[in-house]
Order: structure tokens, then sequence, then C-alpha cells
């Protein structure tokens, strides 16, 4: 399917394995014989997005039939796997199947996931052997004889190695493949016993076909089984993984001691970069109380200064909607970079109030006249970072990021010359003049008196 493809630049496969890490944010796969992979370069964004659309689809139409096959592309930031995950924890795996195959039912209800499954996989075919111990010790022989046995006929044991140049090769004795490959033949091995005596496995055994799990996963040393999707195009994981998660209520509810399902997937990786991202903030917060607090040396103005920085919040997420970006870590970086940008402007002209009415104005005349000369540095400035952040908006990975702050600045820069003054007027209770109802002059308009000479009549002046 990928050969000649006009989308395919290149492409390796692996089998019975994962690729080597030759992406910081990808995950090793563990060794595995079912299990193979292709890692594919496109010959760009727009062929990469025509060859996945192509490739599920005829994946969809049974192009693959009895493989389970996943179109997946490398993303930025901490791997994640799946996006949507819901672990099941517990002490009993067969347990834990059925609560996982609960959960998985809810999930296959939901349209916007997609490709449901446990990490588990499905069980596999096993042979099991209960050995009599009473014949066994009557024979003379152990659990742990009969084992290694067994296992010599079967797997093989490595008698010696043979050097071939510089390579070693084990030399492993086992039964013939007429023998160990047929599972009927199993009762008829012959294990020898004491005295010499070879004895067949069905006087010490009997066999048992079942099927049970090739892989337990654990988590902090608890069995856990994870249910994980993917989600349809253009929508969100937190969006599908909530949806989820008000659907198991029930289901939550219904668990006995000791189980408990826990929420993962893009959520969950989510919620670690927050936590050590708030781990910090009282330190923050801190330092720009005490940075702010030296500059303005009033409580009153420093609460103006912050009461402006929730201005942020309209822009960013009306942008972030209207550009339909995610609000992920690195919206929140955006985010708390800006509230910094709005409380500097605020500083701008709450400064330049408090000099205008030391300077003589009134204040009613000072707010004005200082937002009024302020407004054109402080809407350059925001213009200036706007323009700046385009490039970036175009970026898979920042992109979020400079949506939030040209949105965010835009919005809040605009707001901040129309909120401080009134703002200001109000918690420090500034009255407008009844004698001034003409509008301010600017301060730095000088009046300059013009007299004119009295002449002679008849002398015309040069100029006029």
């Amino acid at each position: 399917m990928l050969a000649g493809d006009s989308d395919v630049k290149t492409f390796t496969t692996y089998i019975g394995q994962g690729s080597p890490r030759f992406f910081l944010a990808l995950n090793p796969v563990l060794p595995d014989e079912s299990f193979a992979l292709i890692v594919i370069m496109t010959t760009g964004p727009e062929g990469r997005e025509r060859l996945k659309a192509k490739l599920e689809h005829a994946i969809a139409e049974g192009a693959v039939p009895g493989a389970r096959a996943r179109i997946d592309q490398l993303n930025f930031g901490p791997p994640v796997g799946f996006p949507v995950q819901f672990r099941v924890i517990g002490p009993n795996p067969q347990k834990l199947r059925e609560i996982a195959g609960a959960v998985r039912e809810i999930m296959r209800q939901n349209p916007n996931a997609r490709d449901v499954q446990f990490d588990w996989n499905e069980q596999a075919k096993a042979v099991r052997l209960e050995i009599d111990q009473e014949r066994a010790r009557a024979l003379g022989l152990t659990p742990q004889e009969v084992s290694f046995v067994l296992q010599a006929l079967l797997s093989g044991l490595k008698i010696a190695e043979y050097r071939e140049g510089i390579n070693l090769i084990d030399i492993v004795a086992r039964a013939v493949p007429s023998e160990r490959l047929n599972l009927d033949g199993i009762a008829d091995l012959t294990i020898p016993a004491r005295g010499g005596v070879r004895v067949p496995v069905s006087q010490i055994a009997r066999i048992h076909y079942d099927f049970e799990d090739p892989i337990l996963w654990r988590r902090n040393r608890e069995y856990a089984l994870t249910v994980r999707a993917d989600v349809a195009p253009g929508v969100q994981p937190p969006t599908v993984s909530t949806q989820v998660q008000v659907k198991l209520a029930g289901v939550i509810e219904a668990l006995q001691p000791g189980y408990r399902i826990e929420l993962g997937g893009s959520i969950e990786e989510s919620n670690k970069a927050n936590v050590a991202l708030f781990g910090i903030f009282p330190a923050m917060f801190l330092a720009m109380l005490t940075v702010l607090m030296i500059q303005l040396q009033s409580f009153s103005k420093l609460f103006l200064v912050f009461s402006t920085a929730p201005l942020a919040l309209i822009g960013a997420s009306g942008f972030l909607l209207a550009f339909n970006a995610p609000f992920g870590f690195t919206a929140l970086l955006g985010l708390i970079a800006l509230g910094g940008m709005i409380m500097r402007n605020t500083v701008i002209l709450v400064e330049q109030i408090d000099e205008d009415v030391r300077g003589g104005l009134a204040p009613w005349v000072a707010i004005i006249e200082s937002t009024l000369r302020r407004a054109r540095p402080v809407v350059l400035t925001a213009l200036a970072a706007i323009l700046a952040m385009i490039p970036l908006s175009e970026s898979v990975f920042w992109a979020p990021m400079a949506i939030t702050l040209m949105g965010g600045l835009l919005v809040a820069t605009i707001l901040t010359l129309l909120f401080l003054p009134a703002l200001y007027a109000s918690w420090f209770r500034v009255r407008r003049p009844e004698s001034d109802t003409r509008p301010a002059r600017d301060i730095h308009e000088t009046s300059v008196a013009t007299i004119k000479p009295r002449r002679p009549e008849g002398v015309l002046l040069a100029g006029e």
C-alpha cells in the first residue's frame, strides 16, 4: 500500500519490536512477535494528511484483515499514546476484565471515540498441566523435575555453544517437531523417573486447555488494565474523556472495595505539567507583589493593577474558540505572560496619573490627560507584540500560546484604556468639577500670547 505512493518519501519497517527512540516524545515498544511498526516520512504536511486519510479509509474497508492497525503521527509534548484512557485497578485480573468490559462498552457508545481497546490485548490460548502429586511422589518425581524435562523437550535446552568466526551459536537439544508441535502428543511425552523408568505425562498429570493473559500490566504494584481509544478528527481528547467520565458514574458507584477507575491519557499528562507549574505560583506571586509594592507604595493602587489582569481572559478565550485551538500547557504559559503584560500597562497609566497630580493638575483632568497621552505608546507596544506572534501562530506546538497572547493583548489593551480610568476615578472618588464643562487641554500645549506692535498708518510690516 505504501510502495509507489506519491505522498510517501521513505518508510522503514520494524517487525517484532518498535523503533529506536529517534524522537524524544516517543515511547519504545516492548519486543512482541505479534507487533510491527512502520515509520513513514511523507513529502510534507499536506501529503501527510492525504496519506493518513487514504490509509484510514483502506483499513476501514478491510485492507489489512486479521490485524488491528493504528495510524498516528508524532506529537510534541510528553508521550501519551492513546489520548483517551481509563485505568481499571484492582487485585483480581479476571474481575478487572469484567469492569473494563463495561467501560469499553460505554466508550464505544461515544460517537467521538475511535478504536476502543485494552492494553492487555485479548487472552491467548494456553495448555495447563495439573500434576497428580501422589502419583508423582510414588514414582520419585517432583514438579520441578517434570517442568525441567518438559521445558527441554518442548522449548529446548542449551547444551553447548558453537563458534563460527566471531559469532557464538547456541546448540539446543529438544524433541523433534512431530512430537513437540503436536498438542495431542504432549500426553504421550515420557519423563525419566526413579530407576530409569520412563513415565508418560498422562500418568502423572491432567492436561487442560485454557486462556490466559499474555501480559499483565502493573502500576504501583497493582494490576492495572487500561481501556484506551483515539478520538475523531477535529475533536479534542479532554472533551471525549469528560463525556465518557460522566457516563461512568454508575460503573464507579458499583465497584467493589479495592477496585477503582482512574483517568489517564492527555488530561493526566496535562495535569502533571500544570501541577509542576502551579508549584512555583506562590513564589512568583510573592515576587510580583513585592516588586509592584516597591514601585507603587500603595495597597489601593496595587489592587488597581491586579484588577486589570483578568481582562486578558476575555480576548484569550474568544480567540482560542475562534481558531479552534486547545487550551493546553503552552496556552497556559501564554496566559500567565499575558497577565504580566496587562499589569505593566496598568502601572504605566497609574504612574502617569500620579505624576500629573503631583504636577498640579486636578485629579479628574489628570486621569483624562494621562490616559490620552499614554494610549498611543501602550497601543503601539501591544501591536508590536501581537505582530511578533503571527509567525508562531502557524506552529504546531506554539500556536495556542501565540493565539492566547494575540487575542488577550488586543482585547485587554482596549479594555484597560477604558476600564482603568473609570476604576481609578471610582476607587479614589474623583468627580468631574462642575465648573469644568469643556474638554481638558493637553498640558504639554503652551499658550503663547501674540503681541502685535503698533505701527504708523500706511506702513506695511513684512509678512502681512
